[in-house]
């Protein structure tokens, strides 16, 4: 009986990592399809509400949260790790790339923080002095809303700030830390937890937000609704009976009636979360490898003004 089940465990055992070889050499077989055959997957922008778009739209939705992206993404990762290693000049630029996304992300959308302070501003003179039940905004033909839709509306500018301003706060050292151990650490102890933290915490909750955000998406923008457990030919043959059916349902009557945005939304803070875990993981090789001297590399970090160094990355 022991011996049985020591056979059936290394037989498990080796049938995983041929399904994990198998995976990994036929990820640049599929990445060099999708790019030569981009009609099967992206004819459906052409908005043309053909047999043939409605199938590509369903190949598109399947394949964003598929296995075979998911190994494309990965062997991708890992052949630029490859790459970066032995030039590490690439992977400097590789961090600074990302890094730079990241800032560039976050400094645009944090001005939506703004917004929703002045939109809330407005919100209460026209409530409180001038007893207006609805606003208007825009020149020729103006967006014309209830005031509870523009109320309910502040939330969604909150998300842009919580979703796609994530990285670059990460980049700017404004995440809060729980430090136990790592400020007595020494420098190569450090990159060693942050590289880990990025491998074992960073990137595997971004797939999984992926995983089930994107399915989340697209079950409220199309009917019939696919389902993750929908294998490609099913989704196919679903292709037939397939519109857009786009969520406008508020939470109140008059209220903000776009909440299919924030489901976008938690697809690009998935996706911005996983771009950054590669980033952080690559500086925290070079600078493992390299030394103190090669501590914040390139870092382009915000700065209050002169004498005010001591409230920087407080915030």
């Amino acid at each position: 009986m022991q011996d049985d089940s020591g056979i059936s465990f290394f037989a498990a055992l080796g049938s995983g990592l041929w399904w994990l070889i198998q995976n990994l050499a036929g990820a640049f077989y599929n990445l060099g399809y999708a790019l030569t055959h981009t009609s099967s997957w992206l004819d459906w922008l052409s908005w043309s509400n053909t047999t043939e778009d409605k199938q590509s739209l369903m190949r598109f939705v399947y394949y964003g949260g598929s296995v075979e992206f998911f190994f494309v993404v990965f062997t991708a990762f890992l052949v630029l790790t490859a790459i970066g290693a032995y030039y590490r000049n690439a992977m400097w630029g590789m961090v600074r790339g990302l890094e730079g996304l990241a800032n560039g992300l976050g400094r645009f959308f944090a001005w939506a923080g703004l917004l929703m302070v002045l939109q809330q501003i407005i919100i209460v003179f026209m409530q409180r002095i001038f007893t207006r039940p609805d606003m208007s905004f825009g020149l020729g033909i103006a967006l014309e809303k209830d005031i509870s839709w523009f109320a309910e509306e502040l939330k969604f500018y909150n998300a842009l700030v919580v979703c796609l301003c994530v990285s670059y706060t990460f980049v700017q050292g404004g995440h809060v830390r729980v430090d136990l151990i790592y400020a007595g650490i020494s420098h190569r102890a450090k990159k060693m937890i942050d590289m880990i933290g990025s491998l074992i915490f960073m990137m595997p909750l971004a797939v999984v937000v992926w995983m089930y955000g994107w399915f989340f998406l697209w079950r409220h923008l199309i009917v019939p609704k696919p389902s993750a457990s929908d294998a490609l030919e099913r989704l196919v043959l679903k292709a037939r009976a397939l519109r857009w059916n786009v969520e406008t349902i508020a939470f109140s009557p008059n209220g903000f009636n776009g909440y299919f945005l924030f489901k976008i939304l938690l697809v690009a803070f998935a996706a911005t979360v996983f771009l950054h875990a590669i980033a952080f993981f690559y500086r925290s090789f070079l600078e493992f490898i390299e030394g103190e001297e090669s501590e914040d590399k390139y870092l382009d970090k915000d700065s209050l003004g002169a004498g005010e160094e001591a409230y920087e990355g407080a915030h």
